[in-house]
């Protein structure tokens, strides 16, 4: 029996969820973001957005220039975390083979499960009517017998489609397709191929293996695997995650140290709400620096105590990056931080010691209010300045 995979993925899923909290945004260009006040970027526009050239990534302030008529509303990660685990809980009503790809798309293997259904296609049909009853969101589904094949069919078919490629038609789909369109393959990997004369899926498929091989190494052998349709991978649920982690490119290389230390305290409060919120705790900081001539480095401290407060996070990171400034005069683009080494919430009381629970209580305090009222409700004073 061929393997039936699908590939669900929610459509504009930041903006969908705003828009169902508030049904006047349907049909009206939005966009989801950061904080324009720091050079925040696009996280997720409406299609309507999207016809005037706005994109993920994109700076706010271009963004705006390009549909200043558009509504921008400051995402609100816990508002989709919600939204997630409920889509996620749709999709194991109808397999238990599922592999998340992130907050808003996941593969699912329905080899065999599709029988109550009467096929494969009415089965991927249910769960689009499942998640639009219960969630009012919209999904994209790609069918077919690998993993590849069933991503680029759901991206082939956006918004609210559904595509199956049938066993034995996969080259005639992927052929004419852009090489852009395989998974990984990025701007830079493009322009390379393309300077290989190699512009179309079924060009790149054609090519000889050794000549994609000498190139991009064991990256070519998978590309030019994916480009003839061929994946074995299995839909496999991930492992639990051994990080977390926040990262910032600036509009503007700087060596200013306070925008510097402000977007570092800034992403610290989001990996600290992180950790509390999967009741983790980590032992280990690393920050990550990306200077103009985009050269990266990584330095990295030890806590003396797992911990996931913000401050303890922040501290551990300050030390670490004033180090780096004390020592190099280049320009910085990106800056990140990773909290890993991750161990459960347990740790010794200190019976005596106040100084370690206030800043607990405080940090769930915060949590709460981000929760229930987005990221704009309560700002340290010193984050104020911050901005991306």
């Amino acid at each position: 029996m061929a393997r039936c995979i699908l590939h669900i993925d929610l459509d504009a899923f930041f903006v969908s969820v705003e828009q169902v909290l508030n049904p006047k945004l349907k049909g009206n260009p939005v966009i989801v973001g950061g904080d324009p006040e720091r050079r925040g970027v696009v996280s997720s526009a409406s299609y309507e957005a999207r016809e005037f050239g706005i994109h993920a990534g994109m700076p706010l302030s271009q963004a705006r220039r390009l549909c200043p008529q558009a509504t921008l509303i400051q995402a609100n990660f816990s508002r989709y975390r919600d939204a997630s685990a409920k889509f996620m809980e749709v999709l194991a009503d109808f397999s238990p083979c599922i592999e998340p790809l992130g907050i808003d798309e996941a593969y699912l293997d329905v080899t065999g499960y599709e029988r109550p259904y009467g096929s494969p296609q009415k089965l991927a049909l249910a769960i689009k009517e499942r998640i639009h009853k219960e969630l009012k969101l919209n999904a994209s589904v790609g069918m077919a017998t690998c993993k590849v094949i069933a991503k680029i069919a759901s991206d082939s078919c956006k918004p609210d489609g559904l595509l199956e490629i049938a066993p034995g038609e996969e080259r005639d789909f992927l052929n004419p397709l852009p090489v852009a369109k395989l998974p990984g393959v990025g701007k830079k990997t493009e322009q390379a191929l393309k300077d290989m004369g190699i512009n179309t899926i079924g060009e790149l498929a054609s090519l000889p293996l050794e000549a994609v091989k000498g190139r991009f190494g064991k990256f070519g052998i998978a590309i030019h695997r994916y480009a003839k349709g061929i994946d074995d991978r299995r839909v496999e649920a991930p492992g639990e995650s051994k990080s977390i982690s926040q990262q910032i490119t600036f509009a503007q290389d700087s060596l200013d140290r306070h925008f510097l230390e402000a977007n570092l305290r800034h992403m610290c409060q989001e990996v600290g709400a992180e950790l509390r919120y999967r009741d983790k705790q980590a032992r280990c900081v690393t920050l990550r620096l990306r200077y103009a001539d985009f050269k990266t480095i990584t330095r990295q401290a030890t806590l003396k105590a797992a911990s996931n407060s913000n401050q303890v996070i922040f501290a551990a990171a300050l030390q670490l990056l004033n180090r780096v400034l004390a020592q190099k005069g280049k320009s910085i683009r990106l800056t990140g931080v990773k909290a890993s080494n991750l161990v459960g919430r347990e740790k010794q009381l200190y019976m005596f010691d106040s100084k370690v629970a206030r800043p607990e209580k405080l940090n769930k305090a915060i949590d709460q209010i981000h929760r229930k009222y987005g990221q704009a409700a309560i700002k340290t004073g010193s984050n104020q300045k911050s901005y991306r």
